[in-house]
């Protein structure tokens, strides 16, 4: 906790609800000080798989729907009240704003009403953080590699705070993008990276060769011209033929993604000396990756696979080493959309 490294009392502090509506996942936890997971509540809309992505009025309206009994959930499972909260955490950004709205404002009625301190957290932060979590926490220095549907990036994280070292990050497409988008050309629907990867255990990843945009200067990402490169190939192939080999293209396509943030990291690592290594966000719950990675011959840390994705356990984590706002000096705090912000001051 911030409060620790610099000599203060931690004490009252020892019990966060963490608050996590960056998209379309309504999320409560519970953690204590020592990074103990007492409830971790995540409710997935399944409304939009319909319009194939995330509509940000529709998944605005299901938080405002779904926010109080998830709260309640995790108040339950954790078996305390609000009166026992010493901490608020939410999630300010980056992420859809309606969305954001609904937590940051639900986050500051809540704090309000029994005058505790709020701690807004970057989610990307978040991600990171969620390594940090008992228990076996990850203590830096470390490279982190954080792979989402919104986001792709490879840091370096010298302590638990939030002023990480951005080495890398995508130049359009995230990964959990580069998933869905090509579950969707394969007709999987969406969400599709879980339905990508169990189709792909079924193909053979060398039938078909799919570019891993190696030639991008740096260690910055792009996965546009890897969809562009499925799309083209489908139009190739007859409807017979992409039928008999949907396995095939699938597992070829995963294979390229993973390889593409294989290749990045493992330059990653040379270059900055380190020789450990922590996966973050929804694409770290990918079977593929995580075998492929452990090849690096590094220590490896990832998360369970419900604190890869969207969750507010990370964000109650991230809460423990960052300064919260006394109250009522969050009530006029306000959400921001994209990385920019967070990403131009590291």
């Amino acid at each position: 906790m911030a409060h620790r490294a610099r000599g203060l009392d931690p004490e009252p502090f020892r019990v966060i609800l963490g608050i996590e509506t960056s998209c379309d996942d309504t999320c409560a936890a519970i953690v204590t000080a020592g990074g103990e997971v007492r409830a971790n509540v995540i409710s997935s809309q399944g409304v939009h798989d319909r319009y194939g992505g995330v509509v940000p009025e529709i998944a605005s309206r299901h938080h405002l729907e779904l926010i109080g009994a998830v709260i309640d959930d995790a108040f339950a499972r954790a078996e305390i009240t609000p009166e026992e909260l010493d901490l608020v955490a939410v999630t300010q950004g980056p992420g859809l704003v309606g969305a954001l709205l609904v937590g940051v404002a639900t986050a500051k009625a809540l704090a309000a009403a029994y005058e505790l301190p709020l701690a807004p957290v970057d989610h990307l932060h978040g991600h990171v953080a969620a390594t940090f979590l008992a228990p076996d926490p990850f203590e830096p220095p470390f490279l982190a590699l954080i792979a989402s549907g919104g986001h792709t990036l490879l840091a370096y994280v010298r302590d638990e705070g939030p002023a990480f070292e951005v080495l890398g990050q995508t130049l359009d497409d995230a990964a959990g993008e580069a998933f869905d988008k090509g579950a969707r050309l394969l007709g999987l629907g969406y969400p599709g990276g879980a339905a990508l990867e169990r189709l792909a255990r079924e193909g053979h990843p060398d039938t078909f060769s799919f570019p891993t945009a190696s030639r991008v200067q740096g260690l910055d990402f792009s996965f546009a011209g890897l969809k562009t490169a499925l799309l083209y190939r489908l139009r190739e192939l007859s409807e017979q033929e992409v039928e008999r080999q949907r396995a095939d293209l699938a597992a070829s396509y995963q294979r390229a993604i993973v390889e593409a943030l294989f290749g990045k990291v493992r330059r990653a690592l040379s270059e900055t000396g380190l020789d450990r290594l922590a996966l973050g966000g929804g694409v770290a719950a990918n079977g593929a990756l995580r075998e492929r990675f452990q090849e690096l011959g590094v220590e490896l840390a990832v998360p369970a696979r419900e604190l890869c994705t969207d969750n507010a356990a990370m964000i109650a984590s991230a809460a423990r080493f960052r300064d919260p706002l006394p109250y009522p000096d969050y009530l006029e705090l306000d959400v921001y959309a994209t990385g920019e912000r967070t990403l131009a001051a590291r």
